[in-house]
């Protein structure tokens, strides 16, 4: 009997379940509540629900760190418990913090505003102007990408009465003054992009309906998106308004609140931070100006005023090298932070201009290994004195915040998470694969010392949009896998940023085969190095990385003994038709141009399904409320595996938007069901199972 393999190669648009892409059709959410139960059937029950219940005591710990930042003379925190799962947005001083048990003051309770107001709310973002009370509130459904705005009045702690309010949608604001908003937001007719961003950018004066704002700057629907901020530094409140042309490509123009006055002459593939009359710029290709190319990934420095009149004598600030580059950088009270990756150690400098020169200093004190992030302790540029946030972590070391006041030597260790796992015995190691064009790719490892041939592994990886994956300390890997004798593997594929535009861009694109090929070098490699076998290997990867998972199966499947693909991408044939599928063109491709379609279909995991193949057992989950990545994809995927007869599972609960669920329960159940997917298939029982 013939097997119904459709959409194929040869006939891509021939898809039989496309009645899975109606979020809530009726049809489809019969099929995701019988394969739900399914699922929960032969992985949930009381060995699930132990974990579960670990992993979210483990999440609503009291000691756990509250990750603040200043607004005014306040720390703000949103914090999340057992009696609080949506969450409690509160307030405190930085005196008090120092303490080990410091008092709070509850500004919002999350959990009863959903109660009062029968909506399934999430605090998203809070967007507050220096000096005033007031706050827009951005409300979320479920943790959807798309919010509800509205103000809040911090002195009363209540929402304002015929305040500042707009239906969902994508976007935000930045406050103008006290009474008038810089809307940018998809809501209204024509104010969307295809990718489903905001179109325009807005000024709304308060008592004025949200239709009667006049457009100020606005992009073209097909690019992806219009954006400003208002730079409270400057004296006169410079207003920069950017439109996104793609993910990777903007033009920038100053102005005020009329509107745009200049366009700044840079190429679009830049990254732009200013401060004041200061501009930091990183190119992502060489750039030729003045006489002089800058290369690819450099950080230069120049006057704004300066740049405007037609100066091009930048300062470079900082050189990349193959395996040194750039990760991010920020203004903090006059001074830049570059935050650096050099053969993945972070390293951070800082840049101080002047009149005359740019000086330098390293940002002394912190580790050389591990990861550690850097961030400014203060909401608001305007506000700031310079303070910055530490946090530093490794695989078996849990997070430590750290102050790092101007002027003092050393950081000083504000808060330490508790270690929520055993690590005796453990140890973390770092090698790399030769990936099939002989790339060197790097990965992690952690786990007992010694090769036994027969380790239980978690391999992850992300390998996209140049984001650099780290080796973070994970709660519930350590927990539920390292604690228990398991190895986890984490690998840095090109198409993320470890070293820069290079090893992204060679990762994207027609590239993006390549970074799923990295990622089964390091599967074959821990098998060379007598690590383990494939049957132990247990993969997962989310988002991009559902790309990368559903290509192990299809193309790897001999390299793994089950895979666990998360709110994932997955058709590549019609990715820019679902929500906001069009703005991630500039890292895959579009699959309307045929020569462009040659390549995506090569890895659309979808179309090169192939009967009678010794694939690995799966399971796919996603959430119903994500808005970003269309829960389509994993539904679609998980049929067409069953209906042609492979062991496929798939999960998909009500809430979580474009992550795991809305609070810590949720969140630790999602993880916990798939760990115990993994281990069953992998052949994997400990002694809590």
């Amino acid at each position: 009997m013939s097997v119904d393999d459709r959409p194929t190669l040869q006939a891509p648009d021939d898809d039989p379940w496309l009645w899975l892409e109606e979020i809530e059709g009726r049809q489809a959410l019969d099929f995701v509540e019988r394969q739900n139960s399914l699922t929960l059937q032969a992985f949930g029950g009381a060995a699930f629900e132990r974990g579960r219940d670990i992993l979210a005591g483990i999440y609503d710990r009291p000691d756990n760190i509250p990750y603040v930042s200043r607004r005014g003379s306040d720390l703000h925190n949103l914090w999340k418990d057992a009696s609080n799962p949506r969450g409690l947005w509160r307030r405190t001083t930085l005196e008090e913090f120092r303490k080990p048990h410091p008092a709070w003051e509850t500004i919002l309770d999350i959990d009863q505003l959903a109660a009062s107001e029968g909506e399934d709310w999430l605090l998203s973002q809070i967007t507050t102007m220096p000096g005033s009370s007031r706050a827009i509130l951005s409300l979320s459904r479920g943790g959807s990408d798309a919010v509800t705005l509205r103000e809040f009045d911090l002195d009363t702690r209540s929402f304002v009465a015929g305040g500042f309010a707009l239906p969902e949608a994508k976007g935000g604001v930045d406050w103008l003054d006290a009474d008038t908003l810089l809307l940018s937001s998809a809501h209204g007719e024509g104010m969307a992009t295809t990718s489903g961003y905001a179109r325009t950018v807005r000024l709304w004066r308060r008592g004025q309906r949200v239709e009667q704002a006049s457009v100020l700057f606005e992009a073209s629907a097909d690019e992806m998106a219009a954006y400003c901020y208002v730079d409270r530094i400057t004296t006169n409140r410079t207003i920069w308004f950017g439109r996104m042309l793609d993910f990777f490509n903007f033009s920038v123009s100053i102005g005020d609140q009329t509107g745009p006055l200049a366009r700044l002459d840079l190429p679009t593939d830049i990254e732009l931070q200013a401060h004041g009359d200061w501009l930091a710029i990183k190119p992502r290709s060489n750039w030729s100006v003045a006489g002089r190319t800058y290369e690819a990934d450099a950080v230069l420095g120049i006057s704004l005023s300066a740049f405007l009149k037609g100066d091009r004598e930048f300062a470079m600030l900082f050189e990349p090298a193959p395996r040194r580059a750039i990760q991010g950088f920020f203004w903090v009270a006059g001074r830049l932070v570059l935050s650096i990756l050099d053969e993945l150690r972070p390293r951070f400098e800082i840049c101080t201009p002047s009149a005359a020169t740019w000086s330098r200093e390293t940002l002394s004190g912190l580790p050389g290994i591990g990861v550690v992030d850097v961030w400014a302790l203060d909401r608001h540029a305007s506000e700031s004195n310079g303070a910055l946030l530490a946090n530093v972590q490794d695989p078996l070391t849990p997070p430590s915040l750290l102050l790092i006041e101007r002027g003092v030597a050393s950081p000083i260790v504000l808060k330490q998470a508790p270690k929520t796992f055993t690590a005796d015995g453990l140890m973390v190691t770092q090698h790399e694969a030769i990936s099939i064009d002989g790339e060197r790719i790097p990965y992690v490892q952690t786990g007992p010392a010694g090769e036994t041939g027969d380790a239980p592994v978690y391999m992850s990886a992300y390998g996209g949009f140049a984001v650099s994956v780290k080796p973070y300390y994970n709660a519930s890997l350590g927990k539920l896998w390292l604690e228990r004798g398991g190895t986890t593997v984490q690998a840095n594929l090109r198409g993320g940023g470890e070293f820069g535009t290079r090893w992204h861009d060679a990762g994207r694109l027609a590239g993006k085969r390549l970074s799923h090929d990295d990622f089964a070098a390091v599967a074959a490699d821990l098998v060379r190095r007598g690590v383990t076998s494939a049957k132990r290997i247990a993969a997962q990867g989310g988002s991009n990385g559902g790309i990368l998972i559903t290509n192990m199966l299809v193309r790897y499947p001999e390299r793994f003994g089950a895979l666990f693909c998360t709110i994932p991408l997955i058709d590549m044939r019609r990715y820019t038709k679902l929500l906001a599928g069009a703005s991630w063109i500039a890292e895959y491709g579009d699959p309307d141009k045929p020569d462009e379609w040659e390549w995506l279909k090569t890895y659309s995991a979808y179309h090169n399904v192939k009967a009678g193949q010794a694939y690995p057992p799966i399971l796919i989950a996603t959430t119903r409320r994500d808005d970003r990545v269309h829960p389509g994809h994993a539904r679609k995927m998980a049929a067409k595996l069953q209906a042609m007869g492979y062991e496929a599972w798939f999960y998909e609960p009500a809430a979580g938007g474009h992550g795991y669920g809305k609070d810590n329960k949720e969140r630790a159940g999602f993880e916990v069901l798939g760990y115990r997917f993994l281990k069953e298939k992998i052949g994997w029982r400990d002694d809590e199972d």
